[in-house]
């Protein structure tokens, strides 16, 4: 079982695969946004193909704290997702996962047209893998 990573935006949607033991993140791929059910629709298939147990929807809380409209639009991204898959759908704060993104692939040297294309999935491997560390080191708390 995995986890996917979603990094919802305006335009597209970042996608991001765990690998079967949930330690490490992956980026997948950059979904196009269409209509709401489409969007939903590729999700799931995704969800089914890849034997994902949940999914972590970033969530674009302000550095001040308040959701603002895109924290909005991905709450209401993340309920529509619930209603729609049978596995767990968590909102996960991504402040500046995609800052984070941005800086990584300047420092790998990738070319404006390469990071425009490739910035999404970055994003979104990046607010997975922060949320399977946190879920790595609570366990380690717990036990």
């Amino acid at each position: 079982m995995r986890v996917l990573g979603l990094d919802p935006g305006e335009k597209r949607i970042g996608l991001a695969l765990s690998d079967p033991l949930k330690i490490s993140a992956t980026p997948y791929a950059v979904l196009a946004r269409g209509r709401l059910e489409e969007d939903l629709e590729v999700v799931a298939g995704i969800v089914g193909a890849h034997e994902v147990d949940e999914v972590v929807v970033g969530h674009p809380i302000s550095l001040d704290g308040l959701a603002h409209a895109a924290a909005q639009a991905a709450e209401a991204f993340a309920r529509a997702l619930q209603e729609r898959l049978d596995v767990p759908v968590v909102l996960w704060d991504e402040r500046l996962s995609t800052a984070q993104a941005e800086r990584a692939l300047l420092e790998g040297d990738v070319s404006r047209k390469s990071r425009r294309q490739t910035i999404d999935k970055v994003a979104a491997a990046i607010i997975l893998q922060s949320y399977l560390d946190r879920r790595a080191a609570a366990q380690e708390r717990d036990q």
